[in-house]
Protein backbone atom coordinates (compact mmCIF):
# COMPACT_ATOMS: atom_id res chain seq x y z
CA UNK A 1 0.00 0.00 0.00
CA UNK A 2 1.33 3.11 -0.98
CA UNK A 3 1.54 6.41 1.49
CA UNK A 4 -1.28 8.24 -0.12
CA UNK A 5 -3.59 5.10 -0.61
CA UNK A 6 -2.72 4.74 3.37
CA UNK A 7 -3.62 8.17 3.87
CA UNK A 8 -6.95 8.26 2.07
CA UNK A 9 -7.79 4.70 3.78
CA UNK A 10 -7.36 6.42 7.07
CA UNK A 11 -9.44 9.71 6.23
CA UNK A 12 -12.01 7.38 5.55
CA UNK A 13 -12.00 6.11 8.86
CA UNK A 14 -15.04 8.30 10.71
CA UNK A 15 -12.74 8.58 14.10
CA UNK A 16 -9.31 9.25 12.51
CA UNK A 17 -10.98 11.74 10.43
CA UNK A 18 -12.20 13.57 13.65
CA UNK A 19 -8.87 12.83 15.89
CA UNK A 20 -7.30 15.11 12.42
CA UNK A 21 -10.15 17.48 12.58
CA UNK A 22 -9.52 18.21 16.14
CA UNK A 23 -6.44 18.43 16.12
CA UNK A 24 -6.08 21.05 13.43
CA UNK A 25 -8.98 22.82 15.65
CA UNK A 26 -6.84 22.86 18.19
CA UNK A 27 -3.92 24.09 16.36
CA UNK A 28 -6.39 27.00 14.62
CA UNK A 29 -7.24 28.59 17.91
CA UNK A 30 -10.98 26.94 17.21
CA UNK A 31 -11.17 25.58 21.11
CA UNK A 32 -14.74 24.29 21.16
CA UNK A 33 -15.07 22.98 17.90
CA UNK A 34 -11.49 20.76 18.95
CA UNK A 35 -13.41 19.71 22.10
CA UNK A 36 -16.23 18.10 19.98
CA UNK A 37 -14.14 16.59 17.39
CA UNK A 38 -11.70 15.34 19.83
CA UNK A 39 -15.19 13.62 21.56
CA UNK A 40 -16.62 12.31 18.45
CA UNK A 41 -12.84 10.80 17.53
CA UNK A 42 -13.28 8.95 20.87
CA UNK A 43 -16.86 7.83 21.05
CA UNK A 44 -15.98 6.97 16.91
CA UNK A 45 -13.65 4.10 18.73
CA UNK A 46 -10.34 5.30 17.99
CA UNK A 47 -8.04 1.84 16.59
CA UNK A 48 -4.86 3.32 17.79
CA UNK A 49 -3.84 3.44 21.38
CA UNK A 50 -1.56 5.99 20.98
CA UNK A 51 -4.70 8.09 19.22
CA UNK A 52 -6.78 8.10 21.86
CA UNK A 53 -4.33 9.06 24.12
CA UNK A 54 -3.33 12.18 21.71
CA UNK A 55 -7.62 12.56 21.99
CA UNK A 56 -7.05 12.68 25.85
CA UNK A 57 -4.41 14.85 26.01
CA UNK A 58 -5.81 17.31 24.24
CA UNK A 59 -9.18 17.84 26.15
CA UNK A 60 -6.94 17.49 29.55
CA UNK A 61 -4.96 20.70 27.71
CA UNK A 62 -8.46 22.26 27.55
CA UNK A 63 -10.24 21.30 30.84
CA UNK A 64 -6.90 22.88 32.42
CA UNK A 65 -6.50 25.96 29.77
CA UNK A 66 -10.47 26.63 30.86
CA UNK A 67 -9.84 26.37 34.62
CA UNK A 68 -11.58 22.71 34.89
CA UNK A 69 -8.82 21.38 36.80
CA UNK A 70 -10.43 17.69 37.91
CA UNK A 71 -11.15 17.30 34.35
CA UNK A 72 -7.54 17.68 33.21
CA UNK A 73 -6.48 15.17 35.67
CA UNK A 74 -8.98 12.97 34.54
CA UNK A 75 -8.14 13.31 30.90
CA UNK A 76 -4.91 13.02 31.83
CA UNK A 77 -5.69 9.41 33.44
CA UNK A 78 -7.86 8.37 30.38
CA UNK A 79 -4.40 9.17 28.21
CA UNK A 80 -2.51 6.65 30.62
CA UNK A 81 -5.02 4.26 30.56
CA UNK A 82 -5.54 4.02 26.63
CA UNK A 83 -1.49 4.17 26.29
CA UNK A 84 0.34 2.74 29.08
CA UNK A 85 3.88 4.76 27.09
CA UNK A 86 1.87 8.45 27.19
CA UNK A 87 3.81 10.57 28.73
CA UNK A 88 3.91 14.61 27.91
CA UNK A 89 7.21 15.79 25.94
CA UNK A 90 9.47 18.53 28.03
CA UNK A 91 8.06 21.39 26.98
CA UNK A 92 4.63 20.26 27.39
CA UNK A 93 5.35 18.80 31.21
CA UNK A 94 6.96 22.16 31.83
CA UNK A 95 3.47 24.24 30.56
CA UNK A 96 2.47 26.52 34.05
CA UNK A 97 -0.74 25.60 33.37
CA UNK A 98 -1.51 22.13 32.80
CA UNK A 99 2.31 21.10 33.87
CA UNK A 100 1.51 20.95 37.45
CA UNK A 101 -1.52 18.75 36.92
CA UNK A 102 0.39 16.13 34.56
CA UNK A 103 2.77 16.41 37.09
CA UNK A 104 0.88 15.16 39.89
CA UNK A 105 0.02 12.28 38.67
CA UNK A 106 3.69 10.65 37.99
CA UNK A 107 4.18 7.16 39.52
Amino acid sequence: MTSRSARLELTANPAERALLGGLKAYDDAQYESADRLFREALAAGLASPRDRAEAHKRLAFLHCAGGRLADCEAEFRLARQADRTFALDKSEAGHPVWGPVYKKLQP
